[in-house]
């Protein structure tokens, strides 16, 4: 986040009665367009990381991508972060070899598996080497590949912000969002990085979830929470919090963000909303997500997968604790 931007409180961790550290940042819902609820400053420039993943996706598949014979478990893995695990490997396996390609036209940086488990079976194979296909971002890789081959643009260049296929996605993200990107910077995985805000963030997540029925957005919106274990994985926040909550959207991203959107009984349209860990610490999300939750009246009581415990030589000595106070706008 650029400046000095306000921060709410967010969580504290609490060991033995004392609140040892705290979480501040920034939180926005959106809804209709219009910010109904924040906590800290909203409209402070941020990078939103792999949050930005469903709008790439859009601008792949309004470029063109859509033409392929891709499922609902395609395109979640083409908008997830994963974890690495054997489902989501073969998946970005069959989405290249579709289009002609393999794992080793993949550009993003190379890395373990996300998952201990995952990482485990591999060393069990004597597969011990960093490589692209294992990299969380994989499923946008390959994505971002089969597009180029839809248009015939060039691969090797696919990760230059000046490419067709990265001035889509920058248009997209700005049409989405309301925010213009005014910089632009290199992502972890090697891919052009957009900025905007916190609060374009919630925005451009409500659109998505609003989208019409048979739009390319709204087979994104639709593929991600037909397919939670593909979006994260098994063991995720993120997929877990799908899997508990109908209709619930989300996607998280590094250094400390985390957005979503749901039609709850009583939001028509979609709300949409958006979280930005100050200090860039992902433990205090599943705690914020729970207490937005509840805040919005979608979660009655405290889920499993919310529960952050503070653990002291071996056993559970306190927990993380939700801070968040959201103030209504008039």
């Amino acid at each position: 986040m650029s400046g000095e931007p306000g921060y709410g409180p967010l969580a504290d961790v609490v060991r033995n009665g004392v609140v040892e550290s705290r979480h501040s940042g920034a939180v926005s819902v959106v809804r209709g367009g219009v910010e109904v609820a924040h906590s800290g400053d909203t409209g402070a420039t941020m990078f939103a990381r792999s949050s930005l993943k469903p709008f790439q996706l859009v601008a792949m598949l309004d470029a063109g991508l859509s033409q392929g014979p891709w499922s609902a478990a395609d395109l979640a893995v083409m908008a997830s972060s994963h974890s690495g695990q054997a489902e989501h490997l073969e998946q970005v396996r069959s989405i290249l070899a579709r289009v002609g390609l393999s794992e080793s036209d993949l550009r993003n940086t190379p890395a373990l598996p996300m998952d201990p488990a995952a990482r485990q079976d591999l060393r069990e194979q004597g597969v011990t080497a960093k490589a692209s296909l294992f990299g969380d971002c994989s499923g946008k890789h390959a994505a971002m590949l089969a597009t180029c081959v839809v248009n015939r643009w060039p691969r090797d260049s696919y990760l230059d912000p000046a490419h067709p296929l990265q001035e889509r996605i920058r248009a997209t993200i700005e049409a989405y969002t309301g925010d213009r990107a005014d910089h632009t910077a290199v992502d972890g995985c090697g891919a052009p990085l957009f900025s905007g805000t916190t609060a374009g963030l919630a925005r451009g997540l409500a659109m998505l979830a609003d989208a019409e029925p048979t739009s390319n957005a709204a087979r994104v919106a639709n593929a991600m929470r037909e397919h939670p274990v593909l979006v994260a994985g098994r063991g995720r926040d993120v997929t877990a919090a799908m899997q508990a909550t109908p209709g619930l959207l989300v996607k998280d991203g590094a250094e400390g963000v985390l957005a979503g959107a749901l039609h709850s009984a009583d939001s028509n349209p979609a709300t949409g909303f958006a979280i930005k860990v100050a200090d860039g610490a992902a433990r205090p999300r599943p705690v914020v997500l729970a207490a937005l939750l509840q805040a919005l009246g979608v979660v009655g009581s405290t889920p499993a997968w919310s529960q952050m415990p503070v653990l002291g030589g071996g056993r559970v000595v306190g927990q993380i604790q939700s801070s968040l106070t959201l103030v209504w706008n008039a």
